[in-house]
């Protein structure tokens, strides 16, 4: 299923883995300028989201600090600058350019939600600004300015759904989702991807609720109601934030068991399951490329260093922890490579830039911005960890363009020249534009 769409795609994508003086009045600002380097922390610290983002900005900050305990950067201390986008998809859009052009960061690490990457993509592509995105996401984009650290549909929902195909035997499919661009783009992938292996559309159901949505009685009972059929259905849930919650515990109160009805989730991970009683939902599924219960030394590390930082033995860590040191660690790499953070030089850099991950290999940044790594299927423990019970032989590069989506098939992304392009079309041998 995890296939290259052409052998230009191939070529494209994976080759990339491999002094005047000033009057004394200005000086003393100039230096201070210089003192140290300026990293952007762009996540959600009140608000629905709050619940996923405020550890990705703990987890920024542990790697800024072990980085400068390194003995920083290009002989520079780097400096944190936080700011908190509340949840507000617009404001996501005005910290970062006050970010960029404020407080003169060389990077930004943020955003969860797809929502908040559209609304500051058009801030870094203006003012040629790196952002890192660390989370999930829908795909059917690709741009100069955005690393793409997350998985792509193909390292999580793809898989996820041949795992309950083939190893479940799904038959019926409920894709529930938050309503916003992410689930939606997901969903429509999943659905085709679905129609595509035979299943009806009737056997098919689709339901999106807002953010933030707490009563889930009736939704849970037409989910209840669409698998008594007699044919084994599954959720496929896109559901993100503090909705979580509810929704688990509407399952269990109407005595949905993965046995019945499992669920794989997409946006739950050990942070959401911190917060509920995890014991009715044992035998539930994630699908991710990180859980915090894998067995390696690097994990270990890891996790000793966390608690150590945050002083609290109880916190946990998630998939898009890892994401962000994943990628903060190749921007570290690529800055050394090109000796400076201009961005358009550690743009070039990044491509092929290899790093370890968590799970006990390297991933590396291929020329499409997304970047090699596994993909793991876990089921929920009553200790709110979970058990891995399927993973990929090996490591699967993000696709940014959907082979399950006619408009999209023949699409690819190649940021090195001479192609410098987002969305290159091999049928018609053109380049759409920058991003999507």
């Amino acid at each position: 299923m995890l296939k290259v769409k052409s052998v230009l795609a191939r070529g494209a994508i994976l080759a990339g883995l491999g002094a005047a003086i000033l009057a004394p009045a200005l000086t003393a600002p100039a230096a201070a300028q210089e003192e140290t380097i300026k990293v952007g922390i762009l996540h959600s610290l009140s608000g629905t989201m709050a619940i996923s983002e405020t550890t990705l900005k703990d987890v920024m900050m542990m790697l800024i600090e072990q980085q400068n305990e390194k003995g920083g950067l290009l002989g520079k201390k780097l400096e944190a600058v936080v700011v908190d986008p509340a949840s507000d998809w617009p404001l996501f859009a005005e910290k970062a350019r006050e970010l960029i052009t404020v407080d003169k960061v060389a990077a930004v690490f943020g955003c969860w939600t797809s929502v908040s990457r559209k609304s500051v993509l058009p801030v870094f592509e203006e003012l040629d600004s790196i952002l890192f995105y660390p989370v999930q996401y829908e795909g059917e984009e690709s741009s100069k300015n955005v690393f793409y650290t997350g998985a792509a549909p193909n390292q999580q929902a793809i898989p996820a759904v041949d795992y309950l195909m083939n190893e479940e035997g799904v038959e019926r499919w409920v894709l529930a989702g938050t309503d916003y661009v992410y689930p939606r783009t997901t969903n429509k992938i999943l659905e085709q991807y679905l129609k595509d292996h035979g299943v009806a559309e009737d056997d098919i159901m689709i339901n999106y609720t807002p953010f933030g949505h707490s009563d889930w009685q009736t939704i849970v009972s037409d989910i209840k109601a669409f698998g008594s059929g007699g044919k084994k259905t599954a959720v496929v849930s896109t559901i993100n934030g503090d909705a979580n919650v509810p929704f688990y515990k509407e399952l269990a109160n109407q005595g949905i068991e993965a046995t019945d009805i499992p669920v794989v989730a997409f946006s739950v991970g050990e942070e959401e399951l911190a917060g509920i009683d995890t014991a009715p939902l044992v035998g539930h599924l994630a699908a991710w490329n990180y859980f915090m219960s894998v067995d390696t030394d690097e994990n270990a590390d890891f996790i000793d260093a966390w608690h150590e930082f945050i002083g609290n033995e109880d916190r946990v860590t998630n998939d898009p922890m890892e994401a962000h040191y994943i990628g903060f660690n190749m921007w570290v790499q690529a800055v050394e490579k090109a000796g400076t953070t201009d961005p358009d030089k550690v743009i070039d850099a990044m491509v092929g830039v290899a790093v370890p991950n968590l799970t006990g290999g390297l991933s590396s940044m291929g020329a499409n911005h997304h970047i090699t790594k596994p993909v793991l299927i876990g089921e929920i423990q009553d200790d709110g960890q979970f058990s891995v019970v399927w993973e990929t032989p090996g490591l699967v590069l993000g696709d940014e363009w959907s082979d399950f989506l006619p408009e999209s098939k023949p699409l690819i992304s190649d940021w090195r020249a001479p192609l410098s392009c987002g969305n290159f079309n091999t049928e018609t041998g053109k380049c759409g534009g920058q991003g999507s």
